[in-house]
């Protein structure tokens, strides 16, 4: 058993030498403008919302237009238009033109249009199924496509060197916050989720410099974990958020930022599923990371708590039943 849990991690990824410190980050690919927008746009003005929901819903024609020609066309000023390139992470209007170009022959290249993903409340099961599977696999990737791969590192450099980690999360997020903590644990890092916002904000008094607290909350708003982090956050710990709002009001406390998608929902779906799934994906690459970078004691960690579980899994003897 050993030996198999070590050569899953060596298919993951074998050690690898500190990186070295990061560039500036680069501008979204032309696929992911999309996912942006989708993310960014509950966080913006009304009249860059326009802006990013034009050029989202037709980037052949928006990238035809002179900065003064989108402005026009949506209402908004010249200034308006560049500061919803520069948010949606681009240097300039030109850049974001270029992206644009880009997206629009991505789109005209033969790919088949996205399915809608509403359910109706008279939707046979089987549309149900195919609805729900196509918008977990848009989620997933509008959040790997809008994950800020520096702030990802920086992340798991903290965590992997972290003395202790407390990791808040209430409802949906609060599943999604045992997650993490189980894999920590299961490759011999301290770790603890708290779902009480009383215990929370008593244990984050404890955390000093060397420590991690990590906060798990869709809306970026959540009081309950929010204050946690924010005692955290004074005590001197390296904070992490993990939110669909970086722009909310968690975002003050947190030293990096670790984005989510953020889904159209409907009645019958609500914000906990689409969520849920993409802090999912979130948690798995912290983890995978960190069993990266401390694969020397993470394997024979993940291997122990295997071999300690192995006889619940043996299969009983005597006759069935």
């Amino acid at each position: 058993m050993r030996y198999e849990v070590k050569e899953t991690f060596a298919r993951l990824a074998a050690p690898t030498a500190p990186a070295p410190p990061a560039a500036a980050p680069a501008p979204p690919a032309p696929a992911a403008l999309a996912a942006k927008v989708r993310t960014l746009a509950p966080s913006m003005t009304r009249s860059m919302q326009r802006v990013a929901e034009t050029v989202a819903a037709d980037p052949a024609g928006c990238a035809a237009l002179t900065v003064t020609g989108l402005a026009a066309r949506t209402g908004t000023s010249e200034a308006t238009v560049v500061r919803t390139a520069r948010l949606l992470g681009y240097p300039g209007y030109r850049d974001l033109r270029l992206a644009l170009a880009g997206l629009a022959a991505h789109q005209e290249s033969g790919r088949a249009p996205a399915v809608t993903a509403d359910i109706a409340v008279d939707d046979p099961l089987a549309d149900v199924v195919a609805k729900l599977a196509h918008d977990e696999r848009q989620t997933l990737a509008d959040t790997a496509a809008g994950l800020d791969t520096a702030q990802l590192g920086a992340a798991v450099a903290a965590l992997a060197a972290a003395r202790r980690i407390d990791v808040y999360g209430v409802g949906a997020s609060g599943l999604v916050a045992q997650d993490l903590t189980q894999k920590l644990l299961r490759i011999g890092l301290m770790a603890q989720a708290h779902s009480d916002p009383h215990l929370a904000v008593t244990n984050a008094v404890l955390l000093r410099a060397k420590d991690v607290a990590v906060a798990i909350t869709h809306s970026g708003s959540t009081g309950d974990v929010i204050e946690p982090l924010r005692v955290a956050f004074e005590r001197g710990a390296t904070t992490i958020a993990i939110t669909g709002r970086p722009g909310g009001p968690v975002a003050q406390y947190a030293d990096h930022i670790l984005t989510t998608s953020t889904a159209r929902e409907s009645e019958l779906r609500p914000a906990a599923m689409s969520s849920r799934t993409s802090q999912l994906l979130v948690v798995d690459c912290l983890f995978i990371g960190v069993a990266q970078r401390t694969y020397e004691t993470a394997a024979p960690a993940l291997a122990a708590s295997y071999e300690a579980l192995a006889h619940r899994h043996a299969p009983r003897g005597g006759t069935s039943r």
